[in-house]
């Protein structure tokens, strides 16, 4: 494997793990592994760390197309909880307001959540990494500042209900880039005539990359040490 050239590693996030550690703790075993002191690694797409699944991370000239990655349909299975928000819409930030949930049946959830499907917009949450004037939203946000941000315009191209235990619901969804499944919670819960959180949240599928394809980031290091790498000194002659 030549790492400066180019390769593409396929991780399934674990929980509570930041996106940027993923890359930290791959780039760590595989400068280990070649030799070397530096190595330019990045993924394509954030995973939120109270989220696991697919995360695909780019190493040397591979890192051009992490752009093309980011554009892959992306499919995602979310655990809701009606009834109740949070200032983040997951479980990072503590309950802030509870509603009626009595009404809410089996079938009226799965008639609202086809008024999802297709293109909608989308208003991100306050506590995302989208900018605002050149700052972070959740920079922001976590001092209590007012956070303006605008809807952008989505597609939804298919959303299933998989359980029903209400107040608990379980979801499928195939979206576009620049979705956040956090926000599409909050929009079913207030279209339910409720409220809603995300509790859990599985990225199950970038373009055709699925979680039985990915490595286990815990068990990385064994890997690349059963792998052919080459070292520094080999890929920079293969690079003369």
């Amino acid at each position: 494997m030549n790492f400066k050239e180019g390769e593409i590693l396929y991780f399934n996030k674990p929980l509570g793990w930041t996106s940027f550690k993923v890359v930290g703790h791959v780039r760590y075993h595989i400068c280990r592994r070649m030799g070397v002191k530096k190595l330019k690694v990045g993924h394509a797409g954030t995973l939120d760390p109270l989220a696991t699944g697919v995360m695909i991370v780019c190493t040397g000239k591979a890192t051009k197309r992490i752009e093309e990655f980011q554009y892959h349909t992306k499919e995602y299975v979310a655990d809701i909880r009606l009834g109740a928000t949070t200032p983040s819409f997951d479980l990072e930030h503590e309950i802030d307001a509870t509603y009626p949930t009595e009404h809410i049946t089996r079938e009226l959830v799965e008639e609202t959540l086809q008024h999802f499907k297709g293109e909608i917009q989308q208003v991100p949450p306050a506590f995302s990494a989208c900018m605002v004037n050149g700052k972070r939203a959740y920079d922001l946000a976590r001092k209590g500042k007012e956070v303006d941000l605008k809807p952008k315009l989505l597609v939804i191209d298919e959303i299933e209900l998989l359980q029903c235990n209400l107040p608990d619901i379980r979801v499928r969804v195939v979206c576009s880039k620049g979705t956040y499944i956090r926000a599409l919670a909050r929009d079913i819960g207030v279209a339910l005539g409720s409220g809603a959180h995300l509790t859990a949240l599985q990225r199950t599928r970038v373009g055709n990359v699925r979680l039985e394809d990915c490595l286990d980031p815990l068990a990385f290091r064994d890997w690349i040490d059963r792998q052919e790498v080459e070292t520094g000194d080999e890929a920079a002659e293969g690079n003369e």
